[in-house]
C-alpha cells in the first residue's frame, strides 16, 4: 500500500507542475493582452421551392459505430476547386534608376479548395464563402469523380455562406436536421477534403452551442455556432457536419488555432441558419434580413445587480428604434428578452440567430421579462428600411438614400448653363434627409464624377460598399454652390 502511495505520488508531480507550468505561462500570456484564442478561417427540380428540414425524428441516440452515417455523408459532400487572379507589383530598380518609371503591377492565379455539400438533387450546393471569394472559376468534384463548373448563385458574407449550382441530376443529397434540437455531447461527424484528402470523416462530440468567436467581419455578422471537437483542418471548409443518422447540422467553417491547423476545436454554421440563407439566395439572390429594432446588452450577474434586474441571464433592451419592429410591439427598454418562438435566449448570439433564420414580414412570439413579470409580444420583423417588403440588393441599395431623383431636360440645362445633373425631386428621409440634403438641390458630381442622368447615378451608387465615403457635390435652388458627405 505503502508503494502504492509513493508510485502514485511520483507520477503526479510533474503532472501537476506542468499544469501549474501552464497556467504561469497562461497568466503571463495574458498580462501581455494575448487572449488565449486564435481563431482561423480556413483559406482556402427545387429550383423554385425551398430546402427544408427532410429530418423529422428523435434524436439518434449514440451507436456502436458511425459506418452507416459515414456511408450516407461523403456521396453527399463535394471537393470545391478554385482558381483567382491577384494582383502584384514586383520592385524592379533598374527601372526606377535608368528608365524612370515605376514597375509594372504583374498578375498571376492562385489555387484553392475546401467543401461542399449537396442540397439537392439537381446540383444545389452549400459552402463557405471565404472558399469561393474573389474565385474567377468554380470546380466541383463529387465523390464519384465527376467534375462539373460550378455556377455561383448568390453568397452571403454575414454568415460566411454561399450558394452553388452545378448541371448534374439524381446527385446524392444530403437530409438535414432541426440543428435547434442539437444537444451538448451529442455524436457527430466532420466529413470534408482537408488538404486535398477527400472523403474524410473525423468524429467528436457537439461541445457547445450558440458560439460567438468575432470572426465574420461584415456588419450584421450573425454568428451562432456549433462548437465540436471532431478534428476540422484547412480543406474542411463548407462541408458537413452529421449527426449519426447521417442528417446535416451544419457546416463546418472554423477552427480555434495557434497554428493553423486543427487544436481541438472546430465550428460549424447551424443547419437551420444555413436553409434560411440558402432558401434566400434561391429565390431573391441575396439574403432577406430581418429587424428587430434594438440595441442591446448580454445580461450577466454584474448587470443584473448594476441595473437591479430580476433575472441574471438574457438579452438586455438598451435602446428601442422609435418606429421599429420592437416599438411597434411594445417593448420597453429595460426588458429582457428570454425567448423567442419557444427558444431560450440567454446570449445575444441566440438572439441573432433566432432573427436570422426569418425574413421581414414573419412573426415571432418574444417573452421578456419586466420588473420581474414575464409577459408576451407578437413581434412584426422589419428591414433595414424599416418596412415589411422584399427588396432586392439594388432597391434597398437606392431607396436607403431617402429621395426620388429625376432628369434635368436640355432646357433646364441650358437654363443653369450645366452639361450635367439631375435634380432632387422629393427628400424621404433616410441618408439625404440626414446629410441636409434639401428638395431641388442639383447634382452634378457623385464622388468627383459628373452625375449625367439618374441612370449613371445609380450605376455608380451600386459600386458602394459599407463605410465608403459619400461626396455629392452640386448647386442649391438658390444657384450657391454646395457639397454634402456621409459614410455609406
Amino acid at each position: 500500500m505503502n508503494l502504492m502511495k509513493a508510485l502514485l505520488k511520483s507520477i503526479g508531480r510533474p503532472i501537476a507542475f506542468t499544469a501549474i507550468g501552464g497556467l504561469v505561462a497562461l497568466g503571463a500570456a495574458h498580462s501581455l493582452g494575448w487572449t488565449g484564442k486564435t481563431v482561423i478561417i480556413e483559406d482556402t427540380n427545387q429550383s423554385a421551392s425551398q430546402v427544408n428540414w427532410t429530418a423529422d425524428r428523435p434524436l439518434p441516440s449514440a451507436p456502436t459505430d458511425f459506418v452507416a452515417a459515414a456511408e450516407r455523408t461523403v456521396e453527399a459532400v463535394v471537393h470545391v476547386k478554385t482558381t483567382a487572379e491577384r494582383v502584384q507589383n514586383y520592385y524592379n530598380p533598374f527601372n526606377d534608376l535608368f528608365f524612370g518609371r515605376p514597375s509594372t503591377p504583374q498578375k498571376f492565379e492562385v489555387e484553392g479548395s475546401g467543401s461542399g455539400v449537396i442540397l439537392t438533387e439537381d446540383g444545389y450546393i452549400v459552402t463557405n464563402n471565404h472558399v469561393i471569394k474573389g474565385a474567377k472559376t468554380i470546380v466541383v468534384t463529387t465523390s464519384n469523380n465527376d467534375e462539373y463548373e460550378a455556377e455561383l448563385i448568390g453568397t452571403d458574407p454575414t454568415t460566411d455562406i454561399a450558394l452553388l449550382k452545378i448541371a448534374g441530376n439524381a446527385l446524392t443529397k444530403v437530409d438535414v436536421a432541426n440543428s435547434d434540437e442539437v444537444r451538448l455531447g451529442q455524436w457527430v461527424l466532420a466529413v470534408g477534403n482537408p488538404f486535398n484528402l477527400t472523403s474524410t470523416v473525423t468524429a467528436g462530440i457537439i461541445s457547445a452551442k450558440g458560439r460567438d468567436i468575432n470572426i465574420i467581419d461584415e456588419q450584421s455578422a450573425i454568428e451562432s455556432f456549433l462548437q465540436t471537437d471532431a478534428a476540422v483542418n484547412p480543406g474542411n471548409s463548407g462541408g458537413a457536419l452529421v449527426n449519426t443518422a447521417g442528417e446535416l447540422v451544419g457546416i463546418n467553417t472554423a477552427i480555434s488555432s495557434r497554428s493553423g491547423s486543427f487544436e481541438g476545436y472546430s465550428f460549424a454554421v447551424p443547419a437551420n441558419l444555413m436553409l434560411k440563407v440558402v432558401n434566400d439566395l434561391k429565390e431573391y439572390g441575396r439574403v432577406q434580413r430581418a429587424f428587430i429594432g434594438i440595441n442591446y446588452n448580454e445580461v450577466t450577474a454584474a448587470l443584473s445587480e448594476e441595473l437591479n434586474l430580476e433575472i441574471n441571464k438574457g438579452v438586455y433592451v438598451a435602446n428601442v428604434i422609435p418606429g421599429g419592429a420592437a416599438d411597434d410591439a411594445g417593448i420597453l427598454k429595460g426588458d429582457v428578452i428570454i425567448n423567442v418562438n419557444g427558444k431560450a435566449i440567454t446570449t445575444g448570439a441566440d438572439l441573432t440567430e433566432a432573427l436570422g433564420q426569418h425574413r421581414p414580414g414573419e412573426k415571432l412570439a418574444v417573452v421578456v421579462n419586466r420588473s420581474g413579470k414575464n409577459k408576451p409580444f407578437e413581434v412584426l420583423l422589419k428591414n433595414k428600411l424599416g418596412t415589411t417588403e422584399m427588396l432586392t440588393k439594388e432597391e434597398e441599395l437606392l431607396r436607403s438614400f431617402g429621395a426620388e431623383l429625376e432628369d434635368l431636360s436640355s432646357t433646364d440645362k441650358r437654363r443653369l448653363g450645366l452639361r450635367y445633373g439631375i435634380r432632387v425631386s422629393k427628400v424621404l428621409g433616410g441618408r439625404f434627409e440626414n446629410a441636409g440634403i434639401p428638395k431641388d438641390f442639383i447634382i452634378v458630381k457623385l464622388n468627383n464624377v459628373y452625375v449625367e442622368n439618374v441612370e449613371s447615378f445609380e450605376r455608380l451608387v451600386r459600386q458602394f460598399s459599407p463605410g465608403d465615403g459619400v461626396l455629392i457635390q452640386g448647386f442649391e435652388p438658390n444657384g450657391k454652390a454646395n457639397y454634402y458627405a456621409f459614410e455609406w
